[in-house]
């Protein structure tokens, strides 16, 4: 299993739209994909699970799958500021 540990990039954190531009990504990989954050797992492709984590920005979350490639992509949007214009 491949996983990445990164910080949140996102001015306000996983939230809604943040959340919703991952999950849409993880959608398109035929495996499943989970973000961790303070012990608790979240299915990358769900934004409610996602929104659920509470993770802020700068906070550190790990991505983990099957797939790395999935893995280092749903990592790469997590680093990013998602709501920047």
């Amino acid at each position: 299993m491949a996983s990445k540990t990164v910080i949140v990039g996102s001015a306000e954190g996983l939230h809604a739209r943040p959340a919703g531009v991952i999950a849409e990504a993880a959608e398109k990989y035929d495996t499943d994909i989970e973000i961790t954050f303070d012990g608790e797992e979240a299915d990358a492709a769900s934004a409610m699970l996602i929104m659920a984590l509470g993770a802020e920005k700068g906070a550190e979350v790990t991505v983990s799958g099957d797939d790395a490639d999935a893995v280092a992509a749903i990592a790469a949007l997590i680093e990013q500021d998602l709501d920047a214009d």
